[in-house]
This record gives structure tokens, sequence and C-alpha cells, in this order.
């Protein structure tokens, strides 16, 4: 009897718990869609702790990452629009500019006019910012391959898909 009982309590997550808070003290409400989305939420902000505390090793948040990621990923001369990396990155454009300002006071990126538009700017990585951003690469991968590590290629592939199907609505919508 206590064999299960341990069993039972080494399979059930922290979530779990929570369902289990919600049946006792709401037994009549739908807490159905918490199997998924509190799991969602609750990784992703354990994802966030993980991945600040591996960023700060290279002086970098995982929002100064994703803005050089962004730039580099867009390929040479690895330049955006800041309204670009606002749109790909969901912030408010408030949100980028302090980013921005951050980044370039570091040498990470520069801003510069448009040589086709004086209205408007474009964001570019430096080359500290590309090396920057390469350093911190192998950790971030890392880390989410150590996330990953209890999932099969299978089960991996299998998440992924069912976590696009999720995405797409937000994504076409």
């Amino acid at each position: 009897m206590i064999a299960d009982a341990d069993s039972r309590a080494a399979n059930e997550d922290f979530v779990d718990g929570i369902l289990g808070q919600w049946q006792q003290h709401a037994p009549g409400a739908d807490i159905s869609p918490m199997h998924v989305t509190s799991r969602i939420w609750r990784l992703a902000a354990l994802l966030d702790r993980d991945m600040q505390r591996q960023f700060r090793a290279h002086a970098l948040q995982m929002g100064d990452f994703d803005v050089l990621a962004a730039l580099y990923r867009s390929g040479p001369p690895y330049s955006l629009h800041p309204q670009q990396l606002t749109q790909q990155l969901l912030l408010t454009s408030g949100a980028m500019t302090y980013r921005l300002d951050s980044l370039e006071k570091r040498g990470l990126i520069v801003r510069a006019p448009n040589p086709d538009d004086r209205r408007s700017i474009f964001v570019s990585l430096t080359t500290d910012g590309q090396s920057t951003l390469l350093a911190s690469l192998d950790t971030y991968m890392a880390e989410m391959k150590r996330v990953l590590a209890p999932l099969n290629a299978t089960e991996s592939l299998a998440l992924a898909a069912l976590l696009r199907k999720l995405l797409l609505p937000y994504d076409h919508g």
C-alpha cells in the first residue's frame, strides 16, 4: 500500500497538486483545460528562470538574447527595422526601445538611418554582438537539451507537433 502511494507520488507533478486542490474546493468546476495550460505556463516560467540563470554567465538577459538572435537569424547584414523586432518578439514599442537602448550602450547593436528612407532606422548586430550571441548559443542549446532529456525523439517530435497545432491560430489569426 505504501509502495503504491510512493509510486503515485513519484508520477505526480506540482500541477497535479493544484488540480487536486481545485477538485477539493471547487468540485463542480470544469478544470480540464488546466491539465495542459497550467503545465505550459509552469514550464514556461521554469524555463525562463533557468535560462536567465544561464545567460548571466554571458552578461545577458533572455530578452537581450532574443534581440541578438532575431538579428542574427535575419542573415547578413544582420539588420532589421525596430518594428520587425517588435513583431517577432511580441513586445511593445516601449519595451523594445528599452532593450535596444541597453544593447546599444553595451556595443552589441547599432541603430543607423535607413539609406532609402531617412524617417526610419535599421538595428544592426555589431561584431561584439555577434560574438556574444554565438558564445551564448551553446549555453542556450544545452539548456534546451536538458529540458527535453526526459523525452525520446518520437515524443519530442509529437510534442512539437501538438504545440504547433495550438500556436497556429495565433500565428495565422
